[in-house]
Protein backbone atom coordinates (compact mmCIF):
# COMPACT_ATOMS: atom_id res chain seq x y z
CA UNK A 1 0.00 0.00 0.00
CA UNK A 2 2.94 2.31 0.53
CA UNK A 3 3.32 4.92 -2.17
CA UNK A 4 -0.18 4.59 -3.59
CA UNK A 5 -1.85 7.84 -4.47
CA UNK A 6 -4.89 9.40 -6.11
CA UNK A 7 -4.77 12.70 -7.99
CA UNK A 8 -8.20 14.31 -8.36
CA UNK A 9 -8.77 16.90 -11.08
CA UNK A 10 -10.90 18.88 -8.64
CA UNK A 11 -12.23 21.51 -11.06
CA UNK A 12 -13.61 19.04 -13.60
CA UNK A 13 -14.20 15.86 -11.58
CA UNK A 14 -15.32 17.03 -8.14
CA UNK A 15 -17.29 19.96 -9.53
CA UNK A 16 -18.91 20.68 -12.88
CA UNK A 17 -16.13 22.84 -14.20
CA UNK A 18 -16.96 21.94 -17.80
CA UNK A 19 -20.21 23.92 -17.77
CA UNK A 20 -18.57 26.76 -15.86
CA UNK A 21 -15.65 26.89 -18.30
CA UNK A 22 -17.99 27.03 -21.29
CA UNK A 23 -20.13 29.78 -19.76
CA UNK A 24 -17.11 31.91 -18.83
CA UNK A 25 -15.51 31.45 -22.26
CA UNK A 26 -18.71 32.22 -24.15
CA UNK A 27 -19.22 35.42 -22.15
CA UNK A 28 -15.54 36.38 -22.46
CA UNK A 29 -15.48 36.05 -26.26
CA UNK A 30 -18.75 37.91 -26.70
CA UNK A 31 -17.43 40.84 -24.68
CA UNK A 32 -13.99 40.70 -26.27
CA UNK A 33 -15.11 41.25 -29.86
CA UNK A 34 -18.64 39.95 -30.33
CA UNK A 35 -17.23 36.47 -31.05
CA UNK A 36 -19.86 33.73 -30.91
CA UNK A 37 -19.25 30.37 -29.26
CA UNK A 38 -21.39 27.24 -29.21
CA UNK A 39 -20.66 23.78 -27.85
CA UNK A 40 -19.72 22.36 -31.24
CA UNK A 41 -17.19 25.15 -31.83
CA UNK A 42 -15.80 24.70 -28.33
CA UNK A 43 -15.32 20.99 -28.98
CA UNK A 44 -13.64 21.57 -32.36
CA UNK A 45 -11.29 24.42 -31.53
CA UNK A 46 -10.76 24.58 -27.77
CA UNK A 47 -11.34 21.33 -25.88
CA UNK A 48 -8.18 19.56 -24.80
CA UNK A 49 -5.86 22.23 -26.23
CA UNK A 50 -3.89 25.07 -24.71
CA UNK A 51 -5.78 28.35 -24.49
CA UNK A 52 -3.27 29.91 -26.87
CA UNK A 53 -3.43 27.23 -29.57
CA UNK A 54 -7.20 26.94 -29.45
CA UNK A 55 -7.91 30.65 -29.47
CA UNK A 56 -5.25 31.27 -32.11
CA UNK A 57 -6.89 28.91 -34.57
CA UNK A 58 -10.40 30.12 -33.79
CA UNK A 59 -9.42 33.79 -34.01
CA UNK A 60 -7.97 33.14 -37.47
CA UNK A 61 -11.26 31.60 -38.52
CA UNK A 62 -13.45 34.47 -37.30
CA UNK A 63 -10.91 37.06 -38.50
CA UNK A 64 -10.83 39.08 -35.30
CA UNK A 65 -8.03 41.61 -34.82
CA UNK A 66 -7.74 40.69 -31.15
CA UNK A 67 -4.47 39.08 -30.10
CA UNK A 68 -4.73 35.42 -29.16
CA UNK A 69 -1.82 35.59 -26.69
CA UNK A 70 -3.42 38.33 -24.59
CA UNK A 71 -6.85 36.75 -24.86
CA UNK A 72 -5.43 33.44 -23.66
CA UNK A 73 -3.93 35.05 -20.57
CA UNK A 74 -7.09 37.03 -19.82
CA UNK A 75 -9.35 34.01 -20.34
CA UNK A 76 -7.15 31.89 -18.07
CA UNK A 77 -7.47 34.55 -15.38
CA UNK A 78 -11.25 34.76 -15.83
CA UNK A 79 -11.64 31.00 -15.59
CA UNK A 80 -9.40 30.88 -12.51
CA UNK A 81 -11.51 33.54 -10.80
CA UNK A 82 -14.73 31.67 -11.59
CA UNK A 83 -13.31 28.40 -10.30
CA UNK A 84 -12.12 30.13 -7.13
CA UNK A 85 -15.61 31.44 -6.48
CA UNK A 86 -17.25 28.06 -7.10
CA UNK A 87 -14.72 25.71 -5.46
CA UNK A 88 -15.71 26.04 -1.76
CA UNK A 89 -19.22 24.74 -2.50
CA UNK A 90 -17.77 21.61 -4.12
CA UNK A 91 -16.79 20.09 -0.76
CA UNK A 92 -20.08 18.24 -0.58
CA UNK A 93 -20.89 15.35 1.71
CA UNK A 94 -20.63 12.95 -1.23
CA UNK A 95 -17.21 14.24 -2.21
CA UNK A 96 -15.91 14.17 1.36
CA UNK A 97 -17.12 10.57 1.66
CA UNK A 98 -15.25 9.73 -1.54
CA UNK A 99 -11.99 11.14 -0.22
CA UNK A 100 -12.39 9.62 3.24
CA UNK A 101 -12.99 6.14 1.82
CA UNK A 102 -9.71 6.37 -0.09
CA UNK A 103 -7.71 7.80 2.81
CA UNK A 104 -9.07 5.04 5.05
CA UNK A 105 -7.19 2.61 2.82
CA UNK A 106 -3.90 4.35 3.59
CA UNK A 107 -3.78 6.12 0.24
CA UNK A 108 -2.64 9.72 -0.19
CA UNK A 109 -5.04 12.03 -2.06
CA UNK A 110 -4.12 15.18 -3.97
CA UNK A 111 -6.75 17.72 -5.00
CA UNK A 112 -5.38 19.52 -8.04
CA UNK A 113 -7.08 22.83 -8.79
CA UNK A 114 -6.66 25.97 -10.88
CA UNK A 115 -8.56 27.95 -8.28
CA UNK A 116 -6.64 30.17 -5.85
CA UNK A 117 -5.64 27.67 -3.17
CA UNK A 118 -5.32 30.37 -0.52
CA UNK A 119 -9.00 31.22 -1.00
CA UNK A 120 -10.08 27.57 -1.17
CA UNK A 121 -7.97 26.42 1.78
CA UNK A 122 -10.43 27.33 4.59
CA UNK A 123 -13.15 25.18 2.99
CA UNK A 124 -10.60 22.44 2.34
CA UNK A 125 -9.34 22.50 5.93
CA UNK A 126 -12.88 22.39 7.32
CA UNK A 127 -13.85 19.48 5.06
CA UNK A 128 -10.95 17.24 6.10
CA UNK A 129 -10.10 18.47 9.60
CA UNK A 130 -10.72 15.00 11.06
CA UNK A 131 -8.33 13.20 8.70
CA UNK A 132 -4.64 12.52 9.44
CA UNK A 133 -2.40 15.43 8.54
CA UNK A 134 -0.76 15.17 5.14
CA UNK A 135 -3.10 12.49 3.79
CA UNK A 136 -5.10 14.98 1.69
CA UNK A 137 -3.17 17.70 -0.13
CA UNK A 138 -4.42 20.80 -1.92
CA UNK A 139 -2.27 21.44 -4.99
CA UNK A 140 -2.14 24.53 -7.24
CA UNK A 141 -2.32 23.48 -10.90
CA UNK A 142 -0.90 26.06 -13.32
CA UNK A 143 -1.91 24.24 -16.51
CA UNK A 144 -3.21 26.44 -19.33
CA UNK A 145 -5.13 23.67 -21.06
CA UNK A 146 -8.79 24.10 -21.90
CA UNK A 147 -10.83 21.80 -19.66
CA UNK A 148 -8.33 19.07 -18.93
CA UNK A 149 -5.06 18.14 -17.32
CA UNK A 150 -2.01 17.38 -19.46
CA UNK A 151 0.33 14.46 -18.93
CA UNK A 152 2.84 16.89 -17.45
CA UNK A 153 0.34 18.35 -14.98
CA UNK A 154 -0.55 14.83 -13.79
CA UNK A 155 3.14 14.09 -13.29
CA UNK A 156 3.73 17.37 -11.46
CA UNK A 157 0.82 16.74 -9.12
CA UNK A 158 2.26 13.32 -8.27
CA UNK A 159 5.70 14.79 -7.64
CA UNK A 160 4.27 17.49 -5.37
CA UNK A 161 3.13 14.80 -2.95
CA UNK A 162 6.02 12.38 -3.38
CA UNK A 163 3.86 9.86 -5.25
CA UNK A 164 5.20 7.72 -8.07
CA UNK A 165 3.11 8.13 -11.21
CA UNK A 166 3.10 4.37 -11.76
CA UNK A 167 1.50 3.93 -8.32
CA UNK A 168 -1.15 6.60 -8.82
CA UNK A 169 -4.63 6.84 -10.28
CA UNK A 170 -5.87 10.04 -11.92
CA UNK A 171 -9.49 11.06 -11.43
CA UNK A 172 -10.20 13.01 -14.61
CA UNK A 173 -13.20 15.03 -15.72
CA UNK A 174 -12.69 14.63 -19.45
CA UNK A 175 -11.63 12.17 -22.10
CA UNK A 176 -8.59 14.35 -22.79
CA UNK A 177 -7.61 14.07 -19.13
CA UNK A 178 -7.90 10.28 -19.33
CA UNK A 179 -5.60 10.15 -22.37
CA UNK A 180 -3.12 12.45 -20.61
CA UNK A 181 -3.11 10.11 -17.60
CA UNK A 182 -2.28 7.17 -19.85
CA UNK A 183 0.65 9.09 -21.33
CA UNK A 184 1.76 9.94 -17.78
CA UNK A 185 1.83 6.24 -16.94
CA UNK A 186 -1.13 6.41 -14.55
CA UNK A 187 -4.37 4.51 -14.13
CA UNK A 188 -7.53 6.56 -14.35
CA UNK A 189 -11.12 7.00 -13.27
CA UNK A 190 -13.25 9.17 -15.54
CA UNK A 191 -16.08 11.33 -14.21
CA UNK A 192 -18.55 12.18 -16.97
CA UNK A 193 -21.17 14.90 -17.28
CA UNK A 194 -23.49 15.90 -20.12
CA UNK A 195 -21.15 18.61 -21.38
CA UNK A 196 -18.27 16.22 -22.08
CA UNK A 197 -20.28 13.09 -22.89
CA UNK A 198 -19.22 13.26 -26.58
CA UNK A 199 -15.55 12.75 -25.67
CA UNK A 200 -13.70 9.46 -25.93
CA UNK A 201 -13.22 7.91 -22.49
CA UNK A 202 -11.53 4.81 -23.84
CA UNK A 203 -8.58 3.80 -21.71
CA UNK A 204 -10.19 4.73 -18.39
CA UNK A 205 -10.12 1.90 -15.86
CA UNK A 206 -13.57 2.88 -14.66
CA UNK A 207 -16.16 5.50 -15.65
CA UNK A 208 -18.60 7.07 -13.16
CA UNK A 209 -20.98 10.02 -13.10
CA UNK A 210 -20.20 11.24 -9.58
CA UNK A 211 -17.70 10.99 -6.75
CA UNK A 212 -19.14 9.45 -3.59
CA UNK A 213 -18.45 6.81 -1.00
CA UNK A 214 -20.00 4.25 -3.34
CA UNK A 215 -17.87 5.11 -6.37
CA UNK A 216 -14.76 5.24 -4.16
CA UNK A 217 -15.04 1.46 -3.95
CA UNK A 218 -14.54 1.25 -7.71
CA UNK A 219 -11.44 3.41 -7.51
CA UNK A 220 -10.03 1.34 -4.67
CA UNK A 221 -10.40 -1.67 -6.95
CA UNK A 222 -8.30 0.08 -9.59
CA UNK A 223 -5.58 0.78 -7.01
CA UNK A 224 -5.28 -2.99 -6.36
CA UNK A 225 -4.54 -2.53 -2.67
Amino acid sequence: MAGKGVIIEFDFAAMNGADLLYAVTKDFLAKLDGIALDERTEAKYLAGRSYLDGLGEYFALVKTKKTAAKAARDLSDAVGAALTAAAPAAFTVAFKNFVRAIVDQGVKVVLSTRADVEVVKPAFDAAFADLPEGRVILYQDTTDNYGSATWLSWRRACASAGIRNTSAVAVAGSGFGVKAALVAGMGSMAVTCDHVAYQDFGGADVVVSELSGKTAKKLIGVLRL
